[in-house]
């Protein structure tokens, strides 16, 4: 089996057209086609289904597909093995929960893609337990988590914290609340506006509030700080933020972050991998490094505007 041909079909599945994917081989579209039939007859499969638009793999096309690029992959890291020196290439796929796609990372993906160009980012956005699920199964190679501070790593993973996040309880303005220390008691009384199921401070807030025996009310999930901290603002529920994320929101001026002496937890950031192809080991060294550098920059220079009540003296 030719390599060639399984990144033809590659090439054409992500592009979904023949013209594109022949633009990014550098191939005629005669030849790209060849390459795809020389497979399909090595198979003995259909792997296209060439009347649909665009362009779409059959049902075992699909599967050859995720098989093609682990193929290729392992391909990379043997030429990688062959020729440490040379700069890196192939795919690097990262893991990374929404919060932080939010908060910090376009520029260490910047930083990425202008020290080692010929590397194929490939960035996945979903919750911490989904993504360390994914490093297990090896469909990432590093993830950045974020896990509350009580929760350990599984075993088996190479871990680096890059920071520690707090995360403090966020109600509108008009609800009056920050005048004193709020109780549990007090917060379910109102309802919730927080992500879906899966995110990890809301399942430490669930427990919080199961074990001091109150409701836990989840009016609303909604995906992304900031629609959820627009419909706080808008008096919908309470709702749990980083307060970097709250000093950067249009809505800030309309909150108020509440002291909640029974619910005070935070985030550790985590960059974690497991072992890696040799070709990937700086471009997850300048990642780490980057993002470490990104959070402490908006932790200096969000934290301070973050409206909440006046402080009081402590000894």
């Amino acid at each position: 089996m030719n390599t060639h041909d399984l990144q033809a079909f590659v090439a054409v599945v992500e592009s979904e057209s023949m013209a594109r994917a022949s633009e990014k081989l550098f191939l005629t579209q005669p030849g790209l086609t060849r390459r795809v039939q020389n497979l399909e007859k090595t198979l003995g499969i259909e792997l296209l289904d060439r009347q649909s638009k665009p362009l779409k793999p059959t049902p075992a096309g699909r599967e050859v597909y995720g098989l093609a690029r682990t193929v290729l992959r392992a391909v990379d890291d043997l030429k990688a093995v062959a020729s440490p020196d040379t700069e890196p290439s192939g795919e690097f796929r990262i893991g990374v929960p929404p919060f932080l796609s939010e908060l910090a990372l376009e520029q260490p993906i910047d930083f990425l893609r202008n020290t080692f160009p010929k590397l194929t980012l490939r960035v996945t956005a979903a919750w911490s337990p989904g993504l360390l699920q994914s490093l297990e199964q090896a469909k990432v190679d590093a993830a950045v988590v974020l896990l509350p501070e009580s929760v350990a790593l599984p075993e088996g993973v190479t871990s680096t914290l890059l920071s520690r996040k707090s995360m403090v309880v966020v109600a509108p303005s008009a609800f009056g609340l920050a005048d004193k220390p709020a109780t549990l008691a007090d917060l379910a009384n109102h309802p919730w506006v927080l992500n879906q199921d899966g995110c990890g401070m809301r399942s430490e807030l669930g427990r919080a509030m199961a074990m001091a025996g109150l409701p836990f009310n989840v009016a609303v999930e909604a995906f992304g700080s900031e629609l959820q901290l627009s419909l706080v603002a808008r008096g919908l529920g309470v709702g749990l933020a980083p307060p970097e994320v709250i000093a950067r929101s249009v809505h800030a001026k309309a909150l108020q972050v509440l002291d909640v002496p029974e619910f005070r937890s935070g985030l550790n950031v985590w960059l974690v991998h497991g072992a890696l192809p040799s070709r990937l080991a700086r471009p997850v060294a300048l990642m780490r490094d980057a993002l470490a550098e990104r959070l402490a920059e908006d932790e200096v220079r969000l934290a301070p505007a973050t409206p909440t009540r006046k402080r009081r003296k402590t000894s």
